[in-house]
This record gives C-alpha cells, sequence and structure tokens, in this order.
C-alpha cells in the first residue's frame, strides 16, 4: 500500500521490499507529507491509479485536476461569451474573465501590475517568437545565451543574425552542465553600451534539470542587458517572485504548470522593456486603427499591441482556474515533496551497479538537489560499458506503463556538452546540400562518443508519489547484469 490513507495497492505493494521501502522513506523525508499527497491523488487524479500508470513526464508536460475541468466546463455551460473585442453583454462578460485570467497570472508570480504587463500566447514558443521577431537587433548589438536553452530560445539567433547582430553562446561545465560564471562574466562585461543587447538563459534546464542562478539577471542588467529568462521547466513546481527577479522578459506555458488548457502561454514583460520593442507587422486587435488608402497603422498601447488576433479566450478562464488549484494545494508544499523524491530517486538509481561493480546509470547533471529541480537524465550501461538504445529502454517501459521521455528534448546544446560532442564533430552536419534526418545523424555521431545522442529523462512533479519512483526504480533493476 502507498500509505495507511491509500485507497491504491500497486502490483508490487505485496513485496515486502516495497513496504520497507516505503518505511524508510517516510522516516528519511518526514517533510513529505504522504497522507495529503494520497488525498489529492484520490480526489483529483485517480484515473493514475485506476489505469495504473506512473507518470514521470512532467517536465514534457503537467497533470490537470478533475476540479479544473468540472469548474471550466461548468463555467461554460452556464454562461454565454462572445469574441471580447466587442461591447455588447456577452463580449463584456468574456473581456472582464480576459482581464481577471491576465490579473491572476500577475498575482501568482507576485508581479507589481505597475511594472509588469502580460501577453497572452499560443505557448511558451509562441512568447519567444514575439521576443525575437520585435527585438531591436543591428549591427553592434549582441544575443547572447547559454548552451542548455530549449530550441525556441536558440531560434531567436535566425532573427539576431538576419539584422546583423552577434550571437554567443555562454557555456555549461560537465558533469553538472552548470553556467561557466567566469566565462559569462566577460561576455556580459564586454557588450558595447551604444547598442540593444539580450541575454537568455533557462530558471531550470529543461534537460539537466539545473537551476540557474536567478542573480544573473540583475548582474546582466548591471551591465546594460536586456534579460529573458525561459521559466517553462522551472515554474511548475518552484516560485517565481517577480518583486524579487525583475527579468525583462518570461515566458512559460500554462499546459506545463497545471496541464490544461495547452493551448495557452504568456510573454510578462516589464512594459518599460516593452516599449523598446518594434513589431515588424500588425493584426487584427493589435491596432487602434489602420488604412489602406492611408498606407498606416497605429498599434494598441501594452498588452493588447502584441497579442495577435483573437486571444483564445473561452480558455483563458481556465488558467485562473489552473493557478488557483496551484495556489490552493501550496507552491511550496508541491515544490517540497518533488525535492524529497527527487533526492530519493538520484540516490537509488546512482546506487545501482552491476555485479562486476559496473554502474547501471550515468547521470547527466547534479547527482544531488542543490540548485536542481526535478528533472533526472541518464542513459544506462550494461556490464561491459556498453549503452542501451534510450529507444528501446523507453520501449520497455511503455509495456509497464511507465510514462517518461527519451530523445534530445529539443534541448541541444545541454546534448552536446553532455555527450562530449565538439564543434568539429558537428560542422559535417549542417553544410551538406541534401537535408540531413534525425536517424542520420544519429548514425553520423555514433562513431564519435561513448553515448548516444540522446538520454533517458524522468520528471516529477504535482502528482508523483512515492509508489511512481519505486516503481521506476524497480524497472531500472531489471537492467542490471543484462547484455545491451
Amino acid at each position: 500500500m502507498n500509505s495507511p490513507h491509500s485507497p491504491f495497492r500497486p502490483a508490487f505493494a505485496r513485496d515486502t521490499r516495497y513496504e520497507e521501502a516505503l518505511v524508510a522513506f517516510e522516516c528519511e523525508y518526514p517533510q513529505f507529507d504522504l497522507a495529503a499527497l494520497e488525498r489529492l491523488r484520490a480526489a483529483e487524479y485517480a484515473r493514475l491509479d485506476a489505469q495504473g500508470h506512473a507518470y514521470l513526464d512532467y517536465t514534457g508536460g503537467g497533470l490537470y485536476a478533475e476540479s479544473q475541468l468540472a469548474q471550466h466546463q461548468a463555467l461554460l455551460r452556464e454562461n454565454v461569451f462572445g469574441n471580447p473585442h466587442s461591447s455588447n453583454p456577452t463580449s463584456l462578460a468574456m473581456t472582464h474573465l480576459v482581464e481577471r485570467a491576465r490579473a491572476s497570472v500577475l498575482a501568482f508570480f507576485n508581479a507589481d501590475p505597475a511594472e509588469y504587463a502580460v501577453i497572452f500566447t499560443q505557448n511558451a514558443s509562441g512568447a519567444l517568437k514575439l521576443v525575437g521577431e520585435s527585438y531591436p537587433f543591428g549591427p553592434g548589438s549582441h544575443y547572447l545565451l547559454t548552451f542548455d536553452n530549449h530550441n525556441s530560445v536558440n531560434g531567436i539567433r535566425e532573427f539576431a543574425r538576419a539584422r546583423g547582430a552577434t550571437v554567443t553562446y555562454a557555456p555549461v561545465l560537465p558533469p553538472e552542465l552548470r553556467i561557466d560564471e567566469t566565462r559569462l562574466t566577460d561576455l556580459l562585461d564586454g557588450a558595447n553600451p551604444a547598442a540593444p543587447h539580450l541575454f537568455a538563459y533557462p530558471a531550470q534546464s529543461n534537460f539537466s534539470g539545473v537551476q540557474h542562478d536567478l542573480a544573473w539577471i540583475e548582474r546582466a542588467q548591471a551591465f546594460g542587458w536586456d534579460v529573458l529568462l525561459d521559466a517553462a521547466a522551472f515554474a511548475p513546481t518552484n516560485r517565481l517572485d517577480l518583486c524579487q527577479a525583475h527579468p525583462d522578459f518570461i515566458v512559460l506555458s500554462f499546459y506545463k504548470i497545471f496541464g490544461y488548457p495547452t493551448g495557452v502561454g504568456a510573454l510578462i514583460a516589464r512594459r518599460e522593456a516593452l516599449t523598446r520593442l518594434r513589431r515588424p507587422w500588425f493584426a487584427g486587435g493589435t491596432i487602434t486603427i489602420a488604412s489602406v488608402q492611408g498606407d498606416g497603422y497605429y498599434l494598441q498601447d501594452g498588452e493588447a499591441g502584441f497579442e495577435d488576433g483573437t486571444v483564445d479566450y473561452l480558455n483563458l478562464p481556465a488558467v485562473e482556474i489552473g493557478l488557483r488549484h496551484i495556489t490552493g494545494l501550496g507552491l511550496d508544499a508541491i515544490h517540497t515533496r518533488v525535492i524529497c523524491l527527487t533526492d530519493w530517486l538520484l540516490r537509488h538509481l546512482l546506487a545501482l551497479h552491476h555485479a562486476n561493480g559496473m554502474p547501471l546509470i550515468h547521470l547527466y547533471g547534479p547527482a544531488d538537489t542543490v540548485r536542481r529541480g526535478g528533472t533526472v537524465t541518464v542513459n544506462f550501461y550494461d556490464p561491459d560499458g556498453r549503452l542501451f538504445d534510450y529507444r528501446e529502454v523507453e520501449a520497455q517501459a511503455n509495456q509497464v506503463s511507465i510514462s517518461l521521455r527519451t530523445g534530445c528534448f529539443c534541448n541541444p546544446g545541454a546534448g552536446e556538452k553532455a555527450h562530449g560532442l565538439t564543434e568539429a564533430d558537428l560542422a559535417e552536419c549542417f553544410h551538406k546540400e541534401e537535408r540531413m534526418t534525425f536517424e542520420s545523424f544519429i548514425t553520423a555521431m555514433s562513431g564519435k562518443v561513448k553515448d548516444a545522442v540522446g538520454a533517458v529523462r524522468i520528471s516529477v512533479g504535482v502528482a508523483t508519489n512515492f509508489a511512481d519512483v519505486y516503481r521506476l526504480l524497480r524497472f531500472a533493476e531489471g537492467f542490471l547484469d543484462r547484455r545491451a
């Protein structure tokens, strides 16, 4: 059993090892409120146990609670809402809920409405595109970003280069994949004060789980940089207080925090920083007036000038509902549970060794929970040091209803550093006439490094319990003393 309070008894619960492990876990982590979590799972996430799922892909997407769906469906069923771009009764009702959703985002991040604006987008990638296409890059300006950014942050480099800006990557250092602080300081200090400069980094890496120091925000700004913070992997289980840290731009996707809705993200931007952006086009909803014969237009001020077309207005009330759900659970309580489970999982995975003493797991990122989140990325090796193909690991996890993720996680820089790939290794891949597929890329890299070009990612979140991580550990033990 999970606890005396749990109605669900996993198949392995009859194993005395599980009972002993659970008792030991409760003794090691007294701050983990096991009874409260089991009540939450029974009330809001019962489908996990009913269907026998161990969901360990929270960095890929959060899970929604049943009450979120019920509240949102009741709101839609009991009301009539129209397009908010009007002043009729149904439009005004919707406008009120849109603005409430906007205010709830500011409140969740403790952001001063006088300092920050919330711009709703399709997702974090849409928010990043808004910044990239509108930032005043030009000759003499600079786009600086760390190696371990998501591809949607990497993609901004194409806007920068097209306008003549310099693009530089600040390295992260194996094995923990943290920022090379000396190098980053030198790069920040070298900017031309007469031109605009943008520095981008993730609050938490979606590859390694590393949490980069939020103090870099103020340090970079002191050197004259605007700072773009990717909070997509950080915000679901960590408190981001925008009265303490003041990045110029913050991007996130709400489904990663609370699962539903999946088509809404946000750019939270300092109002002063918004005035420096120059949009390359205009769309319905972003303008006060536009003329065909007059051949001109005027953008709306603030948020409205960046929300192209009609916002996803029927889903925006679900954002407020989701944030209210997480607030009710307590973000600090969620964070505590995630850190406890991550610490237990790290220690027990790293303790797995084949009979000949060779370790089963190679970890990418910190081996403890100091300045790291609930993302654990590994590869599996056999007793002879040969790699188990991560795709085969995922296929076997699928067979026992464990949902994890494998691949490169849209974070090529962290993967390249983790696997020891060099610029010379990669140069030949991008200077050929024919397009390279992912499979041909793996083939090309296979002889260059010991690892695969990819890994296995396990991530815990709001509804993860001890049974989930214990089940993952037992799954991993199944690779002991097997040959790849």
